[in-house]
């Protein structure tokens, strides 16, 4: 019995605690004299909520996993069926959707036949363009909008011409001066959210009033009749990102 004890405590003190932290992990290595690993090991993105997913984007292997995982579902087959399939195995085509490994060309073509659709089609996402705006500090375009008449300075943030996309997003940067006259009334489709950078305003969203300071923000149906209706503390300054869908040709 004792001895039974012993090899508990031993295996204990290899595999470390059960349940717990990662910190505690830490705290359990140091205790026990057990040398961490200088860098910290590799996740699936998605379980690891400090993965910079971003940064895996341009990598083939991932292109190819998430175009063979949207044809899977979009068959409404799971991954043993596809593995039924292709001859291929489930341990396999988990790694190959999860962009852990280089399928060769004659996977790839096992996984075209099953899935229906020409090789080209893995490597889509993977060639396809993305859209992106870089606005140095002060240098978005300046624009009329319904508000310029009445003072209001909006600069244009960023733009996309990605027709394929059903929604319209249009960030700006808005601008109250002792020249700008207050005006409640906006009206238009979408929704628009608000975010106070400089300045002090009372801002309407249909019977609703909101003071807004700096850090403050607010997220609206835009259909509803909206805007500042008091300027408190001058120069006021606010983000302001619209997205209303598109418009069918």
């Amino acid at each position: 019995m004792a001895k039974v004890a012993k090899l508990t405590s031993k295996r204990r003190k290899e595999t470390g605690p059960a349940d717990t932290s990662r910190d505690d992990v830490a705290n359990w290595k140091r205790s026990e004299g057990v040398k961490a690993p200088l860098v910290a090991p590799k996740m699936i993105d998605g379980q690891d909520p400090h993965a910079l997913t971003g940064a895996r984007d341009n990598i083939l292997e991932v292109a190819i996993g998430r175009e063979v995982r949207a044809f899977r579902n979009k068959l409404g087959i799971n991954i043993s069926d596809l593995a039924a399939a292709t001859g291929i195995s489930v341990g396999m085509l988990s790694k190959i959707e999860n962009g852990m490994t280089s399928p060769s060309l004659t996977t790839l073509q096992a996984l075209s036949r099953a899935l229906s659709v020409p090789v080209t089609s893995f490597f889509r996402r993977y060639e396809e363009r993305r859209s992106v705006t870089f606005v140095k500090a002060g240098e978005g375009l300046a624009i009329e909008r319904r508000g310029t008449r009445n003072g209001h300075q909006y600069h244009l943030l960023g733009y996309t011409g990605d027709q394929s996309s059903r929604v319209v997003v249009e960030p700006y940067m808005i601008t109250l001066t002792k020249e700008s006259d207050v005006f409640p009334l906006f009206q238009h489709s979408g929704m628009e959210f608000l975010y106070m950078l400089e300045g002090k305003v009372v801002y309407r969203h249909a019977d609703m009033r909101y003071t807004m300071t700096p850090g403050d923000s607010l997220f609206f149906d835009a259909d509803a009749p909206h805007g500042p209706e008091e300027m408190v503390k001058l120069p006021i300054r606010f983000l302001s990102i619209i997205c209303y869908p598109r418009a069918d040709d």
